[in-house]
Parts: C-alpha cells; structure tokens; sequence
C-alpha cells in the first residue's frame, strides 16, 4: 500500500527546492496528503507510476529458472559436445540440433540471468543503453534464429524422404552450414529494427527533481511501429514457418505411410527398407520436436501481440497481462530445455553418446562385452541374409 506523509522528511516535499517552491505555491502548498505526489517518498512515487520494484513472484519464478537453467545449460552442453566430439554425429540434421543448442545456450546463459534481474529489480536498469541494446537483440535474433532452424531442417527432413535423389547431392554438410550461417544472418538482421527502438527511458524532471533511478529498458519512440513490428514478426517468424512445418511434415508423413505398404506387401527388407526406417525413426523424432517447440512458442508472442493489441490499460488488463508475461516466460526458457530431453528419449545414438560423455567407463565396459556377443542390438537391427553363411547387420539407429 502507498503511503501518502506530507511530514515526512522523505517525502518529495521535503526534497522540493525552496526557489521551485516559491514558484508554484498552489502546486506546492495547496495539497492533501491523500491526493499529492509531494506527500510521497521517491521509493512510493516510482511505485505508484512504475509498480513494485521486485516482482512478488520473483521466489518461485527464480526456483523455476534456476532448474531450467542447469538442466538447460547442461543438456545442451552435452548435446554440442557430442556432435563435435564424434564424428558419425557430424549430420546434415545434427548440425542444425547442433545451431539449435547453441541458441538455446545463449539464451540460458545470457538472457536468462537478465530475467531474473529484472524479477529482482524492475528498476532501474543498471546497464545503460548498450545492454538495452543487446538484451533486445539477443532476445530478438534468438527467437528468429530458433524458428529458422527449425524450419530448414523440416525442409531437410522433407528433401531426404520425399526426394531422397535429389537430397543426395543437394543436402550435403557444406550446404547445412551454409544454410546455417545465412539463417543466423538474417536472424540478426531482422532483429535490428526492433533493437533500435528501445533505449533506457526514465522520467521527466517534476517538482523541480530529477528520477534517475526510474531508468527502465523500454520501447522508447513511437509506439506504433513498435506494435507493427511484433505482429508482423509474429506472422513471419512464428504463423508462417509452423503452417509450412506442418504441411511438410503431412506430406512426409503420407509417404512414409505409402511406402510401409509398398515394402509390407514384400518378403523381408532389404537397404531401401532399412533407409526408410530410418527416415521413420528420425521423422518422428523430430516431429515430436516441432511440436514442443510451437507449444512452448506460442505463449511468447501471444504475450508480445497482446501487449501490442491493448491501449486501454486497466488494473484487470494489467492483471491478465501479468500471468501471461510470467507464463510466457516459462514456456520460452523451458523450450532450451526439451530439446536434449527429446534426444535422449527418442535417439538410441544420441543417449548413448551420451552416456559416454557422462559415464565414459561405463560405456568402455560394456562396449567390450558388446564386442564379445555374436549380436549387437541397439533400438532396432535389421538382419537380412545375403547368401546361406553371410549376414549382414544394418543398424539404422539416429
């Protein structure tokens, strides 16, 4: 609750200059203690025009980010060192889990911590307008760059069912990292314009004093191109690429569903068979991927076009809009955190790179007895006989 004490020595009154004073007397003298800002302490009047300084969530939202954080910072540490480390890891596909681990690193690492600043201490923000500058930006290119991933590798998935010939020669690794560098391009790029509307705004000198501990990270020109911008974006970088994921996806899902019949109607498997099997393996994999990540990707610009959307700020908008923020906020950070859960699940190669990584004697002890079986089954092994003495072992894990 406000307090409103015109007697107090940390009043704004007290503070007023005596020449400002003399000035304005119906401003200055004519007041009541329950209507004027003067009778407010500095603390108070940021409140009453900024709100609370600390969020009253900030114990179980920090608890929250912390345990996205370490399991976070930990999955997708294992996951880039996996894929460097080995090189049958080294896929056109890993190298785009590969960019989407290093985006969610950045954002564990360096915006998450900035949230939880900002949940301790709403104001004012320490780090001028350079660090507003890069919180936006990183927030900005991380979000376009995600979705950009995402949707290359759908497209690469969609090359190398449905146009496996042509996958051959187009979907190579020099071609991923192209891709992959081209997509962090424009991700930056685009996130420019938004970047430049922000700055550290605080509050115009009143009573003859200044506020300079009211600076807050905000959108400081004009508010419509601002609000343009998010909804624009939201269409492009969030409407579009989850329309086009799904229709790539159902279209390598009717032909992975036409060729199962094909190769059901016929006695065994041979490697034709087991590529698409694989294809199935991956397929699912990742499509289970595009899913969390619309999921936890939506509440995040549904916070941004609501926010652009509302003039009228009323105490119940301004309610709705607190939970969503806060929601909004889980959802994003938790989307670094499923992806190498999701690997670990679905991908036998990927959990056991894993658990070499993690658990390297482990591993060395059991790869041993592996050698001394006669069979070696991961999550599915195809035999098929070539002549009466030969056998061949095709592992087609992910």
């Amino acid at each position: 609750m406000i307090q409103y004490n015109c007697s107090s020595p940390d009043s704004l009154y007290a503070a007023v200059n005596a020449s400002w004073c003399s000035t304005r007397e119906d401003e200055c003298h004519n007041r009541t203690a329950s209507q004027s800002d003067l009778c407010l302490s500095r603390s108070a009047y940021l409140e009453k025009y900024l709100g609370p300084c600390r969020s009253p969530f900030f114990l179980p939202m920090c608890v929250t980010y912390l345990l996205i954080f370490v399991v976070g910072v930990l999955g997708n540490s294992l996951t880039c060192i996996v894929i460097a480390r080995h090189r049958v890891m080294r896929t056109t596909t890993n190298y785009y889990l590969f960019s989407l681990a290093i985006s969610d690193l950045l954002v564990l690492l360096l915006g998450l911590p900035l949230e939880l600043y900002d949940l301790w201490s709403n104001y004012p923000f320490l780090f001028g307008v350079a660090g507003c500058y890069f919180k936006t930006c990183l927030f900005e290119t991380v979000c376009f760059a995600s979705v950009l991933n995402v949707t290359a590798l759908s497209v690469e998935r969609y090359r190398a069912v449905v146009h496996p010939l042509q996958a051959k020669h187009v979907v190579t690794h020099a071609h991923a990292k192209r891709v992959i560098l081209v997509l962090w391009a424009v991700s930056l790029l685009c996130a420019l314009p938004n970047t430049s509307l922000h700055g550290v705004e605080t509050f115009k000198p009143r009573f003859g004093l200044t506020f300079p501990d009211s600076g807050v990270c905000t959108v400081v020109h004009d508010r419509w191109i601002y609000n343009l911008l998010v909804q624009v974006t939201a269409l492009l970088f969030f409407i579009l690429p989850m329309l086009t994921i799904t229709v790539l996806y159902v279209l390598i899902g009717l032909q992975l569903h036409q060729e199962r019949d094909c190769f059901d109607s016929k006695i065994g498997l041979n490697q034709d068979g087991v590529q698409r099997a694989r294809h199935r393996q991956v397929t699912k994999m990742l499509c289970a991927l595009v899913i969390v990540f619309g999921i936890c990707w939506a509440p995040f610009h549904i916070d941004r076009v609501m926010w652009s959307y509302i003039d009228d700020w009323t105490a119940e908008n301004h309610h709705v809009f607190e939970y969503v923020h806060l929601l909004s906020g889980v959802f994003f950070y938790l989307s670094s955190v499923v992806n190498p859960i999701l690997y670990n699940l679905m991908s036998s190669r990927f959990r056991e790179m894993f658990r070499e990584v993690v658990y390297p004697k482990y591993l060395n002890s059991s790869m041993s007895a592996q050698k001394k079986s006669s069979l070696h089954f991961d999550i599915k092994t195809v035999s098929f006989q070539i002549s009466y003495k030969t056998h061949f072992l095709v592992l087609f894990n992910f």
